[in-house]
């Protein structure tokens, strides 16, 4: 049995869910074979993939949203990047129909969530499952001009699937196809390299996780010396002039290479950063405080928003809030409208109800 992913390349956060499914899928189906098709980097996908025996095919399946950084678009670049994927993708699921009809298994294609894996399953008369919180059709539509045509050829490849599993704080994702509703989808954290684990148990200030996802989004010292009695846990920077600056604060700490935000998460108290998906279930989970810097530009915000008042203890935080320093950790979160939560078993429904379409 092969499991294929046409995994989403516009980011970091569609991966992280999609390592907790395969995770769930491996425990439970050791034998099949997973395939994750993507172009999202290396480094990461190695990084979140951990453990778990998945074979690599360096496909680009969609465009997403070019970034200039994690809270701002940039449009025009991905008008052309689209223009340009749909120039290439006809010969690319031609020839990738050829390899997995080589592999001689059975086969269904899992999407979150590329409009293109619509026609990758047509060719393949394969089962096709979308997994995801948005379409590229809701996030194109609103951009109005030359997105709506982009808009409409999603929705259309969307209407074929034969399940959608809806992931929490989704968009309507209206597209007449079966649906099974999901709670979160957050991997189980692993252990610290122990002289991490060492430095931050013996830290007796609050200690604060600042992330903002795989684009980034470079903050001056400065900042966190608004701060002197809490913690700082980040990423460490690309840029070595950004390392070194931020290296000579007091009050900062860099995540191990080997290490997600999520490992460290535990040892947190709160959480700064953007709106997204995947790190709003690890911290939900964890039951991480989560201070949120808005953004107007991108459809999906409204709906984690909308989650995080009522799953999150939360504050929000404007963008000048953020590039002034003033990040609110000395206020009370605000408690979540629903306090019952949402529970963590989203990767193994996923996984169940994949298993339950090859089996039937």
């Amino acid at each position: 049995m092969l499991i294929y992913l046409c995994l989403s390349s516009h980011g970091y956060g569609h991966a992280a869910r999609q390592a907790a499914v395969l995770a769930e899928l491996h425990r439970l189906q050791p034998d099949w074979r997973l395939v994750v098709s993507s172009v999202v980097d290396m480094q990461f996908l190695s990084l979140v993939l951990q453990d778990i025996p998945v074979e690599h095919r360096r496909l680009r399946w969609d465009v997403g949203m070019v970034q200039m950084n994690a809270i701002e678009l940039d449009c025009s670049s991905t008008l052309a990047a689209l223009a340009e994927l749909n120039s290439l993708l006809p010969t690319q699921i031609e020839d990738e129909v050829v390899w997995i009809k080589a592999q001689q298994c059975s086969v269904i294609v899992l999407a979150d969530i590329p409009p293109a894996a619509a026609q990758l399953a047509d060719q393949l008369d394969a089962p096709l499952v979308w997994m995801g919180n948005f379409g590229w059709d809701e996030i194109y539509a609103p951009l109005g001009g030359p997105f709506v045509d982009h808009a409409q050829a999603a929705y259309a490849d969307y209407q074929r699937g034969d399940l959608l599993l809806r992931c929490p704080f989704s968009l309507s994702m209206d597209w007449s196809t079966p649906e099974q509703s999901l709670g979160l989808t957050a991997p189980r954290p692993r252990p610290l390299p122990k002289e991490k684990q060492d430095e931050l148990a013996s830290i007796n200030s609050p200690i604060v996780m600042v992330g903002f996802g795989g684009f980034g989004l470079p903050l001056s010292s400065s900042l966190f010396s608004h701060w002197p009695d809490h913690y700082f846990l980040v990423p460490r920077p690309q840029k070595t002039s950004i390392y070194m600056e931020l290296n000579q604060c007091h009050n900062i700490s860099f995540l191990p290479e080997s290490s997600r935000l999520l490992d460290a998460l535990p040892f947190c108290s709160r959480h700064i950063g953007k709106p997204g998906y995947s790190s709003f279930c690890e911290a939900i989970s964890l039951r991480i405080g989560l201070h949120v810097v808005r953004r107007n530009d991108f459809a999906e915000t409204n709906a984690l928003l909308y989650g995080l008042k009522y799953f999150a203890e939360h504050r929000l935080l404007e963008r000048h809030q953020l590039e002034q320093g003033d990040w609110e950790l000395d206020q009370p979160l605000i408690a979540p409208l629903d306090p019952k939560g949402l529970a963590n078993d989203g990767a193994l429904t996923a996984a169940n109800s994949l298993i339950e379409i090859l089996e039937h």
